[in-house]
Parts: C-alpha cells; structure tokens; sequence
C-alpha cells in the first residue's frame, strides 16, 4: 500500500473490445465545489449523476483511468442478489427487511437499464437474460428447490423457478448438473462500455471528471474538506468514498479500508467459437453460476465464453489460478479441450464481515458506499442514487445497508492467510458435497 503513481489498464476482454473511451485529464491546479467523489467506477459515476440532478457540483476522482479496477475487470453479470440469501434475512432481521432488500436488488437492475437507456450505451450490449444457479448435487439442488418456493410463496417472486437436469443440460451444454434455479431479474453486460458511457453522459453535462489523480489525502478545513492530489486541490462541502475493493491504494480511504477484504476473482476468454466443437454452447446468453462455496460462473459474451472463479490469491495475477479455471472449464465443456485462451485477468471483489454492502457516514463530512462482495454492477451503479441522498441530508433506508455498521476485520494484518484458510475449508466442504 502506499501513496502509488497512476497504474496501467489491465488486458482483459473488456480493453480488448471496449468502444469509445472518453477523453478525461487529470487535475491540475485547485478546484471548489460540492462535493469530492474518491473512486470514478460505478458508485462514483452514479453518485455524480444524482448529485448533479439536485443542482450540486460534484467532481470525480480516480486514481487510474476510469474501469482500470472492479468496473472494467468484472465478469459483466447484472444481478440483484445478496451474498446473504433473502431467506436467512428474513429469519435473523424480520420479513419486512427482506421485501425491502429483495425490491432494492430489483430496483438495482432496473436502473442499470435506465442508465443505459439515458445515455445511449448501445455498446455496453445490455442483455436482461436473467440467471441461472446450477446445482453440483442433490444436496445443494434441494436447497435451490427450498429457496426457490420460499421466494415464490413468500415474496411473491414470480421470476425464479426451478429447472431439471435435462433443462438445465440444453440451457448450458453441460451434463454434469442434477438441476438449476432459472431467475429472469438481471442479465449481462459489457461492463468497461457501460462505465464510459456513464462517464461521457456525466462529462456532456457539464461533470468534472478526473482520471490519474490519486486523492493523497483529506482534511476538515473550515466548514468544508480540502482533498489533496499530486497536482491539486479540491475544496468541497462534503466528501464520497467509493473505493470498494480498491480503498487500499493511498491512505486518504484507510478508515473503510480495514473493513474490506479483498478476495481476488481471475477470469479467462476463449476466442470465437464460430466454427469450433463448442459453438453450441450456452445458447440463451444468460449468465450461469454454480453452487458450490467457492463459486465458478460462466457466460457468453458475443461468441467468445467466459469462465470465472474465486481462490486466486496474492496481490497480482496467478498463473496457477488461471491454469485451475482452464482445467475447470474443460472438465465441465468437453468441446473445448482445443479452443484457444485469449484472455487472462484478475480483479478485487470487496468482502465484508457480515457479506453485506454499506451506506452510511464516517462524520458530518464523509459518506462511504463500499463492500458489494461481487454484485457489484447493479447494486454499485444503483445506489449512488442513497449516497447522494444521504450527501443531502436525507435518510435513506436500504434495509440493512443502512441499518447495520460497517464493522472493521479483525486481527487485519492477518487477513490474507485468513482468506486463503477459510477459502481452503471451503473447498474442502465442495469436495465433501455440502
């Protein structure tokens, strides 16, 4: 960690086919305003919008370019979930919170949409294809099955239903699942095309937006906060952190850092499959999860497929990450045994101690929105609309997104070989079929 220069795009699918990328500069010189955004991904960029619609001036700042951290590297799934299933929610919290939840993550996606629609991001290639969870055995196929009537009986969530092994082998290709739960909400996206369509949106409207200015540090002065860069100052009113998973790269986000971990997610791409073995595969273009702990997705993205997991470790890509998801795949995609990989990536996902996001306040001047724990494409651009209410005086109500505090993790130092303990007890439990 430190107080570290700009840092290079990673090579991931997105840079490789990402359109337009608009033209933003770094901050040079000493600006005022409303209110200081630290972090231009999709809860910064959303942010700003609302913000600017209440006649606010905020301006945007990243350390890198903008999509260089979770926009631009996740897997492009829309999804309204919660690591915490709303059933469990409503047997610790109460009914009512988990209505408010399961709408929050329904408005969410709705408003990726809205976003899309508003801007004009033709190419971020918005699909609502909706999802699908497939079981690796009976005992987590009957826990799909429970979850999946509890949400229809008592949620009134039409969307979900249940798929046999025969439907779940035509959606996906694969024949090794007993059964899937089918949810229509959400769908796929080309994620590093939607958060530049965002930010051009925000920059025709007048939003200041700057990229390679790492925020050094903060401090109150006077009524306001003045936020130093390498180049620059900005006097605000108040200030956002929305850092997520990437709250580690100066000190000026320390106070949300510590309760983050960072989990790293890797990622491959195939190249075409027109005219190989596998060209049949995945064929309704929805995105497709597996129940097991340490959770592998996958998806279609144009004719290339993309397969993703959890367990890879450290601070930078891993060879032998990527080599696990490529043997993974293959085992479940036979057809693909001689398709060429020609992508390779990593990204954060922010984990919280309870799996849950946070809103709320660090003082009368600091607003923090951070720990989607890998949701972040719906929920992040979504809840920019709470944390500029929240700027302004208002009290929103996100369930336990506001209700609960941001709780540090313990013993913090010790959280990297903690990550790699509990991720090996969970491979452990997939192993056993529980």
């Amino acid at each position: 960690m430190g107080d570290l220069a700009p840092q290079s795009d990673v090579a991931s699918l997105w840079q490789a086919t990402a359109g337009t990328r608009p033209l933003l500069s770094r901050l040079n010189g000493n600006r005022t305003c409303d209110v200081a955004i630290i972090g231009g991904g999709y809860t910064g960029l959303s942010t700003a919008r609302s913000l600017a619609k209440a006649g606010l001036s905020p301006v945007v700042l990243d350390a890198n370019r903008i999509g260089w951290g979770a926009s631009g590297r996740t897997g492009g799934v829309v999804s309204g979930k919660f690591r915490v299933p709303f059933r469990e929610i409503a047997a610790r919290h109460g009914l009512d919170t988990a209505r408010a939840m399961h709408d929050l993550g329904i408005d969410a996606i709705e408003h990726v949409g809205e976003l899309v629609s508003d801007y004009g991001i033709a190419d971020a290639d918005y699909r609502p294809t909706g999802s699908l969870r497939c079981a690796y055995n009976a005992h987590t196929f009957a826990q799909l099955q429970a979850e999946t009537a509890w949400l229809r009986e008592t949620m009134g969530d039409t969307a979900v239903s249940i798929l046999s092994a025969e439907q779940v082998a035509a959606e996906t290709g694969a024949t090794d699942f007993v059964g899937g739960m089918l949810n229509t909400h959400g769908g796929v996206i080309h994620p590093l095309n939607f958060v530049f369509g965002i930010a051009r949106g925000l920059q025709a409207a007048g939003v200041d937006i700057f990229e390679q200015t790492p925020v050094l540090r903060f401090r109150r002065d006077g009524a306001g906060v003045l936020v130093e860069t390498p180049h620059g100052t900005v006097t605000a009113k108040q200030v956002v952190i929305a850092t997520n998973s990437y709250s580690d790269l100066t000190t000026a986000t320390a106070a949300v850092k510590t309760s983050i971990i960072p989990f790293r997610s890797a990622m491959i791409a195939t190249e075409p499959l027109a005219g190989t073995a596998g060209a049949h595969l995945l064929p309704t273009g929805r995105s497709y999860t597996e129940t097991r702990r340490m959770m592998r997705w996958f998806r279609k993205s144009g004719d290339r497929l993309l397969y993703g997991g959890r367990g890879a470790f450290g601070k930078t890509d891993s060879e032998s990450a990527f080599t696990a998801l490529e043997t993974a795949m293959v085992r479940q995609f036979p057809e693909l045994a001689d398709v060429r990989i020609t992508h390779r990536w990593s990204g954060l996902v922010a984990m919280t101690i309870d799996s849950l996001p946070h809103l709320g306040r660090l003082d009368d001047r600091v607003v923090y929105s951070v720990g989607y724990n890998g949701t972040g494409v719906a929920l992040a651009s979504g809840i920019g609309r709470h944390v500029a209410a929240l700027v302004t005086g208002q009290t929103p109500d996100l369930g336990l997104i506001t209700a609960l505090p941001l709780q540090r993790i313990p013993a913090y130092g010790l959280r990297e070989p903690a990550v790699r303990l509990v991720a090996g007890w969970y491979q452990f439990l997939d192993a056993l079929g529980r």
